[in-house]
């Protein structure tokens, strides 16, 4: 349900089936609602939180065979009453910690529904802190089951995966800690170290603007750099680099960043394992000296940068960054990640509509976007979605995207990643 793509309501309101993750309701006014049925709301959405998130779509309503198939939308009376400030406050009136979601309310075919749009815990399961006319009891985990059902946690394997999860989510939580106040406390890299490696970076980028076609000031390009902390030109043997990257590259379908044919075509230099496609205009190379480096023009500026390419890119690019300096025998050691967008100026984003009553396009102002961040190969390893999402935010942020734009976006990466890898989830 919590897809990897920007949400598409249509599949979530058409799906005529509810789920673990999906639940509907017919169209109903929230403030006509009594207490009770206010309650079953709140029922629903701890649920949900303590299993695995999800929707519940206010609208539709059930057709003679009892399926959810009854798509009437709600009146603007009923779809103002869904305003989130109240629904919110008495939902978590009911629930600690706070259940962390929104509603959301998407015109699809002409119709208004509402969505609840709720997301997994990520600290502690959420427990019902008040009792409501038997529709909720005091101090019940619910939780959301396969047939669809919303009931209180009371077998042991049920208890047990609440605990585990959250144990899980604390021991994450004090890692990312622990790991940011190392990168506070480390030293940046040495400027005559950082001057080594931007000359390899010149010399990959150069390789490429004489060996395409390029027309600089059309197209948009992406490019990524990764420095390591320290610079020595033959720390690593060609074949130590050429056999890190074939157990780095997985078999995607389709990938949007180091591809494997790319891998199986690609060449050694003195100093790097090459990659220069003759129908692209892309080239990435691994240096003997650790540092990576991956250039590619792919849109032309009139016609935007698509939003759900640029979100996958950057999702495939952490992870595969994470493998390759893993097998290379980097752990603690930080690098230092350079991603630049170059020719954005007055360039929109395509696949992100903007609010309601907001600007009409997501556009730049810059003719370069630059961000950067300091991590530990274990902590890319860890969490490649998080990095993604960071990165993503600080690039949409130059498109003048709000933050809360992007409040799915780092669980459909990790769905993204797990779909197209599951290998390299397995516990």
């Amino acid at each position: 349900m919590l897809s990897y793509t920007p949400v598409e309501w249509a599949s979530i309101i058409y799906r005529g089936v509810e789920s673990e993750e999906l639940d509907y309701k017919a169209a109903q006014d929230w403030n006509a609602l009594s207490r009770t049925g206010k309650a079953k709301f709140v029922r629903h959405c701890i649920a949900l939180a303590n299993s695995k998130g999800g929707y519940i779509v206010v609208g539709v309503g059930e057709d003679k065979a009892g399926r959810p198939t009854d798509y009437t939308g709600l009146n603007d009376k009923q779809s103002r009453s869904f305003d989130p400030t109240p629904v919110g406050n008495f939902i978590n009136n009911y629930v600690d910690p706070e259940i962390d979601f929104t509603v959301e309310r998407p015109l699809v075919d002409g119709k208004r529904y509402a969505v609840f749009v709720v997301r997994r815990f990520s600290g502690m399961p959420h427990v019902c802190t008040y009792g409501c006319e038997g529709e909720l009891q005091q101090g019940v985990f619910y939780i959301r089951t396969a047939e669809a059902s919303s009931r209180p946690a009371f077998r042991s394997h049920e208890m047990h995966a609440l605990v585990q999860r959250s144990l899980r989510n604390q021991r994450e939580q004090l890692g990312r800690m622990l790991r940011g106040i190392l990168y506070e406390s480390s030293n940046t890299l040495e400027t005559d170290a950082l001057e080594m490696f931007k000359e390899q970076r010149n010399l990959s980028r150069d390789m490429l603007l004489s060996r395409r076609s390029i027309n600089k000031d059309v197209d948009v390009s992406f490019e990524l750099s990764v420095f390591p902390a320290e610079f020595a030109s033959k720390r690593f043997s060609l074949s130590e680099l050429r056999e890190a990257l074939e157990q780095s590259i997985y078999l995607f379908p389709d990938p949007l960043f180091v591809k494997q044919s790319e891998f199986m075509d690609s060449y050694t230099t003195n100093v790097s394992i090459r990659s220069l496609p003759e129908n692209g205009l892309r080239i990435w190379q691994t240096f003997r000296s650790g540092f990576f480096h991956y250039l590619e023009f792919f849109q032309e500026r009139n016609k935007g940068v698509d939003y759900q390419r640029l979100m996958l890119k950057l999702s495939e690019a952490m992870f595969f960054i994470g493998e390759l300096y893993s097998e290379l025998g980097y752990t603690e050691e930080m690098l230092e990640l350079d991603l630049r967008l170059r020719g954005v100026e007055d360039v929109c984003l395509r696949g992100i509509e903007p609010r309601a009553g907001k600007q009409t396009k997501y556009c730049c102002r810059i003719p370069e976007i630059r961000v950067s961040q300091r991590r530990t190969v274990a902590d890319l390893v860890s969490a490649p979605e998080e990095h993604a999402l960071r990165a993503l935010k600080d690039v949409c942020e130059r498109f003048n995207v709000p933050a809360s734009r992007h409040q799915e976006t780092g669980a459909s990466l990790r769905a993204y990643l797990e779909e197209r890898i599951p290998e390299a989830f397995k516990p």
